[in-house]
């Protein structure tokens, strides 16, 4: 590693090596190499990986709703699920891999009710 590289990397918010690490993770892993949220198309079938940032339930309605953040390094997807308010293993800073419909909700790419793979910490 180079000066240039040590400086640049003294410079870097925490949130920014963050969010490195979690870019490294997604393109490096061979299962979780797929599609990054940049690359999403509307209304069409995705593969996403990355790490939950967050976890929203909107207020209670006639329906349950869980909105998560998912985070690929540099952009995210909401991954969301209609009739749920908990699901097990889907907690903030777990790194899984989601597929599903993208569907575009207020400018925010969203996938509702997707299929899911929990990947373990190495």
């Amino acid at each position: 590693m180079g000066l240039k590289e040590r400086l640049r990397d003294l410079a870097r918010t925490d949130a920014q090596l963050e969010a490195d690490e979690i870019r490294q993770r997604t393109i490096s892993d061979p299962e979780a190499a797929v599609a990054c949220a940049g690359k999403l198309v509307d209304r069409k079938p995705a593969t996403v990986a990355g790490s939950i940032r967050c976890i929203t339930m909107p207020p209670r309605q006639s329906v349950p709703v869980l909105v998560a953040e998912l985070f690929d390094g540099e952009r995210s997807v909401n991954l969301v699920w209609i009739g749920r308010r908990r699901i097990a293993g889907i907690e903030p800073g777990v790194f899984l891999i989601a597929e599903g419909r993208v569907a575009t909700v207020k400018g925010q790419p969203a996938i509702f009710n997707p299929s899911y793979q929990i990947v373990p910490a190495k």
